[in-house]
């Protein structure tokens, strides 16, 4: 299928088909989602003697985990926990009792990678009381807070905590309030035909061995799940901005911010609440990539494009990084997309006398009215703290983003107060409450 022009799915194609012949990848789909539908859809390989197609299933790895941290925020809108919550307030017994929810969400709880069993992707899983039950000081490797370090065993506390809070497993809880409003319901913990095998392919020869699957249990909410490229194209879209009614979008811009960068000074690569996050040509990209045995997935959401791509392979390795952002690439280069049109709005009297010209001691700022009563506040020579800023029942502003994000705005007769700093439509107006009386300028 298709929704984009023909030169744009030639290229979408070409780029498919090379990956999967250099790759040597068993088969791989593809997709382009593009304000909230699945636009593009390629496939290449063979699953069972055909080629894939949208309903094809493979293994999702660790994008299970976005789907388990939004339960968790979900919780966390519904009042039942705080993101600073100690995780001993919610599931005693663990040595690590003092990493806080949002820690554990973010893989900066200092936890170990993996469970202390036998390797947990290619084992039988064990409950959760046995796994709690194994863990020991050895679980920490890094001061709390210090670093990103990537914690399989973190979601899975953090999936029993889920089903601690809502008197059933983590996937009855994810199945019921995410999957099933989002219409994912090719999502599943085990395959469904059709379905991809997975395989790794051998180094040295065009031969494959097949990988194993099995229930990881305690384990499974890192990496568990199943899922078709239409669902996960739904989840591009849900990721994109387009929550329906199972996440306020305020929540998911929340877990969009980076809460800890994993690539040190690059600044590529970041982590937000349950959400990978990547700088790339341009863009500030969400979602998550997986891995299981046999199985390789990723997805990216541009929310300022509405914009999501997807692949999905049964393949151990080889899939190389640079496939979907190539594919974003080809997007932009034959289908960019068109700014939204100018359209005036209405503003108030009052709020029309506040435009223009004000100063933060010497530096000149310009301030505008934005819908809905918003305004801005943006440094004239485009450098230094910009915000925006929403109307507040009282009369006050509060600030949207930048350095005064949740910041109070106060609007005098003669002055802006901005969380104490004086804004003034004079340099220095001597007459201004702060710092007053200054002197005259001077050569």
């Amino acid at each position: 299928m298709s929704e984009v022009g023909e030169s744009a799915a030639r290229a979408l194609l070409r780029r498919l088909a090379v990956e999967q012949a250099e790759s040597r990848v068993p088969s791989l789909s593809a997709a382009v989602v593009r304000d909230g539908r699945m636009v593009w859809y390629g496939g290449r390989g063979q699953v069972d003697g055909g080629a894939p197609t949208p309903e094809t299933q493979y293994r999702l790895g660790s994008i299970t985990k976005s789907m388990v941290a939004v339960v968790v925020m979900r919780l966390r809108d519904e009042g039942a926990l705080s993101l600073l919550d100690p995780v001993g307030k919610h599931l005693q017994g663990t040595p690590f009792g003092e990493a806080t929810i949002a820690q554990l969400l973010s893989h900066t709880a200092g936890l170990t990678a993996e469970p202390p069993t036998a390797w947990w992707e290619r084992t039988p899983g064990v409950p959760a009381e046995e796994l709690i039950g194994l863990l020991g000081p050895e679980t920490s490797r890094h001061r709390q807070g210090r670093m990103f370090h990537y914690s399989n065993l973190g979601y899975a506390m953090l999936g029993e905590i889920v089903a601690r809070h809502r008197g059933t497993d983590w996937l009855q809880a994810l199945q019921s309030e995410v999957l099933a409003p989002l219409g994912m319901d090719d999502t599943t913990p085990r395959p469904r035909a059709p379905h991809a095998t997975g395989y790794a392919v051998h180094p040295w020869a065009d031969v494959l061995l097949r990988e194993p699957e099995h229930d990881a249990q305690a384990m499974a909410p890192a990496g568990q799940l199943w899922s078709t490229p239409a669902d996960l194209a739904r989840w591009a879209a849900f990721v994109g901005g387009d929550t329906g009614e199972v996440l306020h979008p305020d929540t998911l811009a929340e877990m969009r911010e980076p809460a800890i960068v994993e690539d040190g000074d690059a600044w590529s690569g970041g982590y937000g609440l349950g959400l990978q996050l990547l700088r790339a040509g341009g863009r500030r990209l969400a979602g998550h990539t997986g891995s299981m045995p046999g199985f390789l997935a990723t997805v990216w959401a541009d929310p300022a494009e509405r914009l999501g791509v997807l692949f999905m392979a049964n393949t151990t390795s080889g899939v190389r990084g640079t496939l979907l952002t190539d594919l974003l690439a080809i997007m932009a280069e034959h289908e960019p997309r068109l700014p939204e049109e100018w359209r005036p709005v209405h503003a108030d009297a009052d709020l029309l006398a506040l435009t223009g010209l004000w100063h933060w001691g010497p530096t000149p700022y310009t301030l505008r009215v934005l819908p809905d009563r918003g305004l801005s506040l943006t440094p004239v020579r485009g450098t230094g703290r910009a915000s925006r800023f929403v109307p507040q029942e009282d009369g006050t502003w509060l600030g949207l983003d930048g350095y005064y994000t949740g910041e109070t705005l106060r609007v005098a007769a003669d002055h802006l107060d901005l969380n104490t700093f004086i804004f003034t439509r004079e340099p220095y107006d001597p007459q201004a409450p702060v710092p007053g009386g200054v002197g005259e300028w001077s050569a």
